[in-house]
């Protein structure tokens, strides 16, 4: 593994390890039902805590266990198919698979965010602005066309994306 120990949070979490439920390892569907991103940083930052295991989770190391685990969600649906939504025809045992490998890829997510100092929350809200901007309903609606088709008068700032543009060529630029 290139000298870099796997720490699977999300097996852990199944075990009742408090990376997801509570203390005793059982999720009641009302804590559950009403749990958000800070609470999920918070118990994974906790998790990781009471293991040692922050000396692993650096963004890198981070983001590679990210990318193994939509692998898994991504096995989940190969050579299904075309899915249509509500999965008909997918068993009990199959959908809780599905939950498990969405979470995995979840609470790495979480977890990378918050070794990087992003605020996830606001991000994906400001992501969401700037997509409104890009795929304006009166032109985009019903059509699956890249933003780049729409006319340029979407009232797109330029300054949008452009700090991570900058940080995008800085980060190549250094090789990173």
């Amino acid at each position: 593994m290139n000298g870099v120990e796997e720490v699977n949070m999300g097996d852990e979490a199944k075990c009742g390890g408090g990376g997801g439920g509570s203390r005793d390892g059982e999720v009641g569907a009302a804590a559950a039902a009403g749990v958000g991103l800070e609470a999920l940083r918070k118990r994974m930052a906790d998790f990781a805590r009471e293991r040692d295991w922050e000396q692993f989770h650096s963004p890198r190391n981070l983001l590679l266990a990210l990318v193994g685990e939509v692998g898994e969600l991504s096995e989940i649906f190969q050579w299904k198919g075309e899915v249509p939504k509500g999965l008909p025809g997918w068993d009990e045992a199959e959908k809780e698979h599905l939950g498990e490998e969405l979470a995995d890829v979840l609470l790495y997510l979480v977890r990378l965010s918050d070794m990087c100092g992003v605020d996830l929350g606001k991000a994906a809200l400001r992501k969401m602005e700037i997509n409104a901007r890009k795929y304006p309903v009166g032109q985009c609606k019903g059509s699956s066309k890249k933003h780049t088709y729409y006319s340029s008068s979407n009232n797109i700032s330029t300054n949008d994306n452009a700090e991570t543009s900058l940080n995008a060529n800085k980060e190549h630029n250094n090789g990173a």
